[in-house]
């Protein structure tokens, strides 16, 4: 059966097809979503649960342990680790690359509620989960600055207002806001000035969460009219609570001002977000699975002067890093590579072949089949990205030879005498089995690709799909539109005029078949040496594959660079504060940085140990600077070595990031062992081998063991003696220093919280502690030095668990010129 015959019978509806698989391509192409690189979507969920006050140790043995051994029983987890900080219990989950986010979400779920029983009955809310993509990046950051306006005021705005506008605009995920906290109450108690009264801090608690109330209260009705109840049960500001008594002694009130200190601040007083120095609320955006991730950007972009005008006056909203500058220019390269690629091909077609006609016809299939891709792609979920369009460009090449193959065999027979419609009627039967042939030998080069495993496959996968629906296309073309094409523009042989330029080429051509013809004569004589020649060139690039160095993907530069500093473990809050406003002032004084932002403390990323603050750098455009991003780090690097006690890690940002656990470097060596004292004794080991090996730099460590505690040592005999339980002296430390939540004021846009603890000026100094009293069973009121003594110890700052086990990750980048082989191979030499 002749198929192309039936096609170029039919020139109108082979015409009418062609268009319509252009036109469907075209209209696929604006719809097509706009990504760095292929979605790669590791199935990873994030498990959080919080304990303010509790020690990492507590958070590791009474939160984290009982969901991870729940977590440990689900089917597909590849990988779990957990951090804990003060406070605060981080696990990451991270399923099989077949395994449905779906399903494995609803598993944890009741992972999570089979543990509940097992978790501190005083956590105050049951954990959460949340999807999440490790390999998906903020794709825009904005920032709250002002220069009259308070941080938790700017906060406050930024989420009650903002994060929710944000998270409503099509292709927008998720808005995270960081860099401060909430207002609140503060009520700072005097410990001399309770002890006077013979009030405990429990006794102080009890008043402040009794007296905000929030509770239905009913209605009065009549036969003609109903009333609705109302109190004034809640307490907004600090000077509505002047007046709370907390007592009565000898007849007299004792109003909250008689033993504490009551202002207006914020939740957490230990929380700092700097953009280029400047005090500020930032405002991360991420967007959805998928979604379009330049058009995502604009629609923010594009809401921002309306977000602008909902801000108080004096606070200005700015984007300090976006991600697309980079993504737009190098897709703009790949696509104008491809033009470039297509016009090329043309042009080397026409001076083969010498007539415009002849050279429309593989011109035509060119475009077609690429533009038709553009559907195929759509329907299989694909997206607009360098993999995808490098995909194409290569496509070129091939998607031509087909038609070139049909209608150098039609023109044949047209130098044989038949007529065009003749000559393709027979030459398209005749070649259709060589064309098919070709074509499926080119996408079978494919299939190993397509059959690949894990990252890298699920990476290259749209590439080889994409080639091979451009190659296939083409191959349906070349039986179809080709032909056809052929029969209604080529001449009658002999018919077609020779120029000055077809004469011209023609014995440029004969001249050049003639020297080949030459040279393969004399290859022909020499039978030994070219099959010499060969082999030697087969076993140099063996040699060449061995020596060549190895990496898992290429360093880009992105224009965005991540930093961290991580000082002593002992630092206080204040001088962490003051060595991150150094470190941004010397990071926004280089010429090729545009925004540097920085966060430190509890209250917005800023990493969950005092002693660790973390940064986004984002570099002015390529036109405007001369270095590339990892010079910019290397630059830096010695600059900020002169800020005493505060080792900076710097690296940029990369598209592709793998791994669920976050780091100061881009690589990560893991060591596990049974016991926090067999890592603890291992780490410190392995780093110190690993700071001599020159293949590597950035050289630190999540290991967070040599924090200083005050350890209390409490005299159990005497405190049961006095009637005081240790649970009680726990509560009243934690009243005294762990900025207690003890009351809600709701509101109709937010929630705000009374925070309780001791002025600030007793907890300068592990002496502090002698001012702290506990009732006994008599009602007396006991100095904790009457039955504990203090003493300073090590503490740990961070517990890490790696599937249930305690490990330690040292975290590493690479010195310039090595690659990630040879850094691997220095390091496993390190560790015999």
């Amino acid at each position: 059966m002749n198929i192309p015959g039936v096609f170029i019978k039919r020139p109108v509806a082979t015409t009418l097809l062609t268009l319509g698989l252009v036109i469907a391509g075209a209209i696929c192409f604006t719809l097509l979503p706009v990504s760095p690189l292929p979605r790669v979507d590791f199935p990873t969920i994030s498990v959080s649960a919080g304990l303010p006050g509790a020690d990492p140790e507590t958070m590791a043995t009474s939160v984290a342990a009982p969901l991870e051994r729940q977590f440990g029983r689900i089917a597909g987890v590849t990988e779990m680790t957990s951090t804990c900080y003060r406070g605060s219990a981080s696990i990451t989950l991270q399923f099989d690359l077949n395994r449905n986010i779906d399903g494995a979400a609803r598993d944890v779920q009741a992972a999570i509620n089979a543990a509940r029983s097992q978790l501190p009955p005083n956590l105050p809310n049951n954990p959460t989960y949340r999807k999440v993509n490790p390999a998906d990046a903020p794709v825009l950051i904005l920032a709250l600055t002002s220069d009259s306006v308070s941080r938790e005021r700017m906060y406050d705005v930024a989420t009650t207002v903002l994060q929710q506008k944000l998270s409503q605009v099509e292709g927008v995920g998720q808005a995270f806001v960081g860099g401060g906290a909430l207002p609140a109450v503060r009520v700072e108690l005097n410990p001399a000035a309770l002890a006077r009264y013979a009030l405990s801090m429990e006794d102080v608690r009890a008043v402040l969460a009794a007296t905000n109330a929030n509770r239905p209260k009913g209605r009065l009705e009549d036969q003609a009219a109903a009333s609705e109840l109302d109190t004034n049960d809640q307490l907004s500001r600090a000077a509505d609570y002047e007046q709370v008594i907390v007592a009565y002694r000898s007849g007299a009130a004792i109003r909250l001002p008689d033993v504490a200190g009551v202002r207006d601040a914020v939740e957490d007083v230990r929380t700092l977000g700097l953009v280029n120095a400047k005090p500020a609320v930032m405002i991360i955006v991420f967007r959805q699975p998928g979604a379009n991730i330049i058009e995502t950007v604009d629609n923010v972009r594009a809401l921002m002067p309306r977000l602008q005008a909902s801000l108080p006056a004096g606070v200005e909203l700015t984007a300090v890093m976006d991600r697309t500058p980079p993504i737009r220019a190098s897709l703009a390269e790949v696509e104008r590579s491809l033009v470039i690629s297509c016009l090329l091909v043309v042009l080397v077609v026409f001076l083969f072949l010498r007539t415009l006609r002849a050279t429309l016809i593989p011109g035509a299939a060119v475009v077609a089949s690429l533009v038709g891709t553009f559907a195929v792609m759509y329907l299989l979920g694909y997206s607009l990205d360098n993999l995808s369009l490098m995909a194409l460009t290569i496509a070129t090449g091939f998607v031509v030879d087909d038609a070139i193959v049909v209608l150098e065999n039609v023109t044949s027979h047209i130098e044989r005498g038949a007529t065009p419609f003749r000559a393709a009627m027979l030459g398209a039967k005749e070649i259709s089995f060589t064309v098919i042939s070709m074509s499926l030998s080119l996408v079978a080069v494919f299939i190993p690709i397509l059959l690949m495993g894990g990252v890298v496959g699920r990476l290259f996968k749209e590439f080889a799909m994409t080639l091979s629906a451009a190659i296939l296309l083409s191959l349906v073309l070349s039986l179809t539109t080709t032909p056809m094409m052929c029969a209604g523009l080529l001449r009658p042989g002999g018919k077609e005029r020779e120029g000055a330029f077809t004469r011209g080429s023609a014995r440029f051509f004969d001249w050049m078949s003639a020297a080949y013809a030459a040279g393969l004569a004399w290859a022909v004589r020499r039978r030994r040496l070219m099959l010499g020649l060969t082999v030697a060139a087969v076993g140099l690039n063996v040699a060449l594959y061995a020596a060549v160095p190895k990496g898992f993907f290429p360093q880009q530069d992105t224009g965005r660079l991540v930093g961290a500093i991580q000082a002593s473990q002992d630092v206080s809050f204040q001088d962490m504060s003051r060595k991150l406003t150094a470190v941004v002032n010397i990071i926004k004084a280089d010429p090729a940085v545009e925004y540097v932002m920085g966060f430190t403390g509890g209250g917005g990323g800023g990493g969950a140990t005092t002693n660790t603050a973390r940064m986004f750098v984002a570099l002015k455009p390529f036109g405007e600077r001369k270095d590339t991003a990892d010079q910019v780090a290397g630059r830096l690097r010695g600059k900020l070595a002169q800020v005493p006690g505060a080792p900076v890690f710097l690296q940029s940002v990369q598209e592709l990031r793998v791994g669920g656990r976050q780091s100061n470097a881009l690589y990560q060596y893991t060591l596990q062992g049974e016991s926090f004292q067999d890592v603890n004794a291992a780490a410190p080991l392995m780093m110190a081998r690993m700071r001599e090996l020159p293949q590597l730099t950035d050289i630190n460590s999540d290991l967070q063991d040599k924090g200083l505690q005050t350890k209390l040592a409490i005299d159990r005999d005497t405190a049961a003696r006095l009637g005081i339980s240790v649970r009680l002296v726990d509560n009243i430390l934690y009243d005294a220093f762990g900025q207690r939540q003890v009351s809600v004021n709701y509101t109709l846009l937010n929630q705000y919280h009374v925070v309780m603890e001791v002025d600030p000026c007793f907890w300068q100094s592990p002496e502090s502690l002698k001012d702290i009293y506990v009732p006994s069973s008599k009602g007396d009121m006991v100095p904790l030095s009457a039955f504990a003594r203090f003493e300073q110890a090590s503490t740990t700052l961070a517990v890490n668990h790696q599937g249930q086990f305690p490990a330690a990750t040292i975290s590493f980048n690479l010195a310039p010129g090595v690659s990630l082989g040879q850094g691997v191979d220095a390091i496993r030499e390190a560790a015999r």
